[in-house]
């Protein structure tokens, strides 16, 4: 399969690159990759209408605030890996995670090392999203057994959750490619406590989680969220993100309404991460 690459220059780039790649999720784009002039976006050439991304406000010169060019290019699927080579930097997530590719070198290792090919899979930490679920599970006392990593994508969450210590980890995304991404990764850095799946949130039902981590977008989560709660045991945590600080009030009151406490909140560029208990 052929993906497009939507090569987008932005002056100022903050917080415009943050903006865009919430519209173009939205659109069909699965895979992005920070630049130092703005971002690359990609998707399946089946998945997006090209058209509709040149309509956005921000490339019709509609908005005053911001200067915006876009380059299109088609990249052959056998071409994937040159070119996101080409733009892959070392993720370090407060100087104790180092999220690498297999070409960089181990010098760069820190004291929790993941090592992830994107190929076709979004999830490569340098979003502001990952970094904050990174963070987040850095952040707990103890990783449980029983987690789900839901729109894995890669499967860098399940992988840093269970080089953290968690056990039992189920990691589910609806695409062919990111399913086979989990498995080869997970492969890549010795896991063996991640089952990777591919489906929908469907395949949850009737399964119990004492951690749940979902870095979608907003309106997927919102579908999800009466299926977290209720696979949720009472006392485990639930981790959102994928979303503008913006849309965070929305989701507390979606997750309250399903029985869910909320605890807290980082943000990371007008980016959000919000974490809930049952």
């Amino acid at each position: 399969m052929n993906y497009i690459e939507f090569d987008i220059r932005l002056t100022p780039k903050t917080p415009w690159s943050e903006i865009i790649v919430a519209e173009l999720a939205e659109l069909g784009c699965d895979s992005f990759v920070d630049t130092e002039y703005g971002v690359k976006a990609y998707a399946p050439e089946d998945q997006i209408h090209v058209e509709e991304v040149r309509q956005l406000a921000v490339f019709q010169n509609e908005v005053e605030e911001v200067k915006a060019e876009l380059l299109i290019n088609t990249i052959e699927e056998q071409n994937w890996n040159a070119a996101w080579e080409s733009d892959f930097e070392p993720v370090f997530v407060e100087e104790q995670l180092a999220i690498l590719a297999p070409f960089h070198d181990a010098s760069l290792e820190k004291e929790l090392t993941v090592y992830i090919e994107p190929k076709m899979s979004f999830g490569t930490g340098h979003h502001q999203t990952t970094w904050m679920m990174c963070k987040a599970l850095m952040d707990m006392k103890s990783v449980p057994s029983e987690i789900l990593d839901m729109g894995s994508g890669t499967g860098v969450l399940a992988i840093v959750a269970e080089k953290l210590g968690g056990k039992k980890i189920l990691a589910i995304d609806i695409e062919d490619w990111a399913y086979e991404n989990a498995i080869d990764n997970s492969s890549r850095n010795n896991c063996h406590e991640i089952t990777p799946l591919k489906g929908n949130v469907d395949l949850i039902n009737g399964k119990y989680f004492n951690l749940i981590l979902a870095n979608i977008n907003k309106n997927v989560l919102t579908a999800h969220m009466q299926h977290y709660a209720e696979s949720l045991n009472e006392g485990g945590k639930l981790f959102l993100s994928g979303f503008f600080v913006s849309d965070a009030e929305d989701l507390k009151q979606c997750a309250t309404e399903n029985g869910l406490t909320y605890k807290g909140m980082l943000s990371r560029d007008n980016w959000a991460c919000l974490e809930f208990i049952k």
